[in-house]
Formats: C-alpha cells, structure tokens, sequence
C-alpha cells in the first residue's frame, strides 16, 4: 500500500502519552494520537468528529534526530494551594514520520496540510514546527511503510549516527530477529473530546546511518 511521508522538525515538540495534572510526559518520538490530531486539526476536524479513517492507517517513525529531553516547571494557584506541575519536552528533535493506507485518503491528508484549516503545534501551541509538516516535493510513495522511511533523505542537516525505528505491527504481525517490542498506548478509540486511547504493538530497533559515497577529494 502507498504511505505518506510527513517531516516533524521544531526546537521544542512534547508528544504527551501518559501525563498527569502535575507531570506533563514526553515520548522520545510523536505518538501516532499526536499526529492524527495535528492531521484532523488541518482538515478542519473538530475534536468531537470521528477519526476512525486516520486511525486506521499504520504508523511509523524514523528518528534522524532524537535530539534532548527536558523539564519545565509551572506553578498553578497561590499560597498554600500552590501545585507545581512539571512539563517535558523535546529539543532539537527531528523525524521522518510515515503513514500507510488508502492513497485517495492521503492524498487528501497531503492537500491539508499544504493548506491547514487550523495551524499545527506540537503538543503545546508554542510548539510549532520550524519547517512544514509536508515534504515540498511531495511526500506520497508508492512503497510500504518500512521501504518508503528508508528511502528519503534525512530531514535534518546533522543527522544522528545511529538511526532508530519505530514501526507499528500489523495485527498478528511478528517482529523481525532483533527488532525489540513495545507497547504503546496511543492508538484513538474514539474522538478526541472523549480521550479514549487503545494500545498497539511497535517494532523498535537501531541501525548505523547509510553515510553517503565519498567524493574524489574525501577519497584522497
């Protein structure tokens, strides 16, 4: 099936999975409930509209840039009642996010986000991408999910050594030798409004970064 490449690069990005009033968490990479809500933002979806066609895509994310985590901290209310809650986020993060499914329905995800009904941010609205979320020369391949993030370039300039994957299983799918499992609770079961979430298996794993050939004067 076809997939759509979507590049995520910004100076801070929080892709929430398990947060608590008082502790805000970050994955070290966006959640597949993070990116259908930056997707279903663009096409004008409210939070209360059924999401079941882009939840039914298959997810994958191949880190270029895993860049660092760090904490904020905000206080709420004064006096005795004081909380202070912790807020954690990405810095320099850069990713190559795919989706892949039905071509028309990523077509009309790609035509969105050149043109968004309302802006994308990354988990915060002071978060917002540094670079656009769509690939400026088109970011629809004909190649399944795993071939189509291995063939684009890196969407950043320094690009990590080593490169992580994080592919969502099909079901009954079996991960390949060496490919670790994890479970992520992040998959929409309903709208947004109810904040209903199932889990879903992910193949991780690491390789080095392809370098690329040497020109005549590097070989000299």
């Amino acid at each position: 099936m076809p997939t759509l490449l979507l590049r995520i690069v910004a100076p801070m990005q929080s892709w929430g999975s398990r947060s608590r009033f008082d502790d805000r968490d970050t994955e070290r990479e966006p959640t597949k409930s993070g990116v259908i809500g930056l997707i279903a933002a663009a096409l004008g979806r409210p939070r209360d509209a059924d999401v079941s066609d882009l939840a039914a895509l298959r997810f994958g994310v191949r880190v270029d840039r895993a860049g660092s985590l760090h904490t904020d901290y905000h206080t709420a209310r004064e006096g005795a009642s004081t909380a202070v809650t912790r807020r954690h986020y990405l810095a320099d993060a850069a990713f190559l996010v795919g989706l892949e499914g039905d071509a028309a329905l990523l077509e009309r995800i790609e035509a969105a986000l050149r043109n968004p009904v309302w802006p994308p941010f990354l988990g915060r609205k002071s978060f917002v991408p540094a670079r656009p979320l769509f690939l400026e020369d088109g970011g629809l391949r004909e190649a399944p999910l795993e071939a189509a993030l291995r063939a684009q370039a890196p969407v950043h300039s320094r690009p990590d050594n080593m490169t992580r994957y994080a592919l969502e299983l099909l079901p009954g799918e079996r991960p390949a030798a060496g490919h670790a499992v994890s479970v992520r609770n992040d998959q929409p079961a309903g709208t947004f409004a109810q904040r209903r979430y199932a889990a879903r298996q992910v193949a991780v794993w690491s390789e080095p970064r392809p370098q690329p050939p040497a020109t005549a004067q590097e070989e000299r």
